[in-house]
């Protein structure tokens, strides 16, 4: 496959083995101390430590920092943060799924301030309360095609004394160089290969119907959704295909680009069960999909309809709908919350008012209230569509 380099919304290098010009967009950033930062499972890995090994040949040293693993918390940043001035890096390698890009991210933008990481919660303007001359320069480097995070100008990350999952924000999250290396993801299990790639539709998906006018986000995000039908069930049947999975790539970071234009249930739905039972953000947003399709469904099926012919479907919100349920069906995600998660643990009230007060509430495209959620919750227990 060709490689590209591409200049929207941050410098994209694509292709087979671009993973090789990781030491080049260092040099790129002037950045003579970097910190590779991943997560506890992938550091080990053979290929990872290759990566690093590579590094070292161009760097005097690469410090590394892996102390976290998924559905980061607040204290892992602090701790990466610790890392980077010790070592006096000037700037972090983001490599991983969510959990790698989410902690890398915020550990470069953490080491220039001295409020706490939770004074930047995305609310209003208080990311202009950060101190912007001392933001590290990011590189990010995907190893799953789900969260998109590596076009994204936030971070997820829990706050462990109240337990809930808080989302980060400050432009300069966006990294500065992103490498989309379909080879890394060739390894990817089927089973996270088909939550990611759920996740990466969920986010296309969401950001289309939400409300408001954004053309911009709105083309990106069909053309997502068009690149996931096409590829995602291909890249779980053969997760060598690269041309599968160079798609797949791309449409998690479309969806993470389209959803500036908002999200809306599914993710207000999955943020609490992913803080509480630390359940896979993709897998959540996959089992929680067609619940909130069918409660929105007055919102949204005229423009749902108006996509149907460009996804090859045919015109009604009822096959949209069928398309994603016989999706999940063949890609074994369950189609009942109780099926991963023990319904007697399981505090309504408590999940239903966190899911309100998620920020991904207000752009969804109809007004939720708490009995809402605690109804879709339900719904999602019992396996029953509104």
């Amino acid at each position: 496959m060709k490689n590209y380099n591409w200049n929207y919304p941050t410098t994209i290098w694509v292709g087979e083995n671009r993973i090789k010009d990781l030491g080049s967009a260092c040099k790129s950033l002037n950045i003579k101390y970097p910190l590779f930062v991943t997560d506890k499972d992938l550091i080990n890995l053979p290929f990872v430590k290759n990566i690093i090994s590579d590094l070292n040949i161009d760097f005097k040293k690469i410090n590394t920092f892996s102390n976290f693993s998924g559905n980061p918390i607040g204290e892992n940043v602090d701790h990466g943060v610790l890392e980077f001035k010790k070592n006096n890096c000037d700037g972090v390698i983001a490599f991983g799924g969510g959990s790698g890009l989410d902690v890398g991210k915020a550990i470069a933008f953490m080491s220039g301030q001295t409020r706490s990481i939770w004074d930047f919660e995305d609310i209003g303007d208080y990311w202009k309360r950060a101190n912007e001359t001392n933001i590290a320069p990011i590189i990010a480097v995907p190893t799953t095609a789900g969260t998109g995070s590596e076009t994204g100008r936030a971070s997820a990350i829990i706050n462990n004394d109240t337990g809930v999952k808080k989302i980060i924000f400050h432009p300069k999250f966006l990294p500065s160089i992103v490498i989309l290396d379909p080879v890394l993801t060739v390894d990817l299990s089927p089973r996270l290969t088909a939550a990611t790639g759920m996740d990466a539709l969920a986010h296309n998906l969401e950001a289309f119907c939400a409300p408001g006018f954004h053309p911009m986000a709105d083309g990106i995000a069909i053309e997502g959704m068009k690149l996931i039908k096409k590829s995602l069930l291909k890249a779980v049947k053969n997760g060598k295909d690269l041309d599968a999975r160079s798609d797949l790539l791309a449409a998690a970071s479309m969806g993470s680009t389209a959803f500036q234009k908002g999200l809306g249930a599914i993710h207000s739905l999955s943020h609490p069960v992913n803080s509480q039972f630390n359940l896979h953000h993709g897998l959540s947003n996959a089992i929680f999909m067609p619940y909130v399709l069918t409660f929105n469904k007055d919102s949204i099926k005229d423009r749902i309809i108006s996509i149907c012919d460009y996804l090859d479907l045919n015109k009604s919100f009822e096959d949209f709908l069928n398309w994603i349920l016989e999706l999940r069906k063949e890609l074994n995600i369950p189609h009942k919350l109780s099926e991963v998660i023990n319904k007697e643990k399981i505090n309504l009230d408590q999940l239903s008012q966190m899911a309100l007060e998620d920020p991904s509430t207000a752009s969804n495209p109809k007004k939720v209230s708490k009995e809402d959620f605690k109804k879709m919750y339900e719904f999602s227990l019992e396996g029953k569509l509104f």
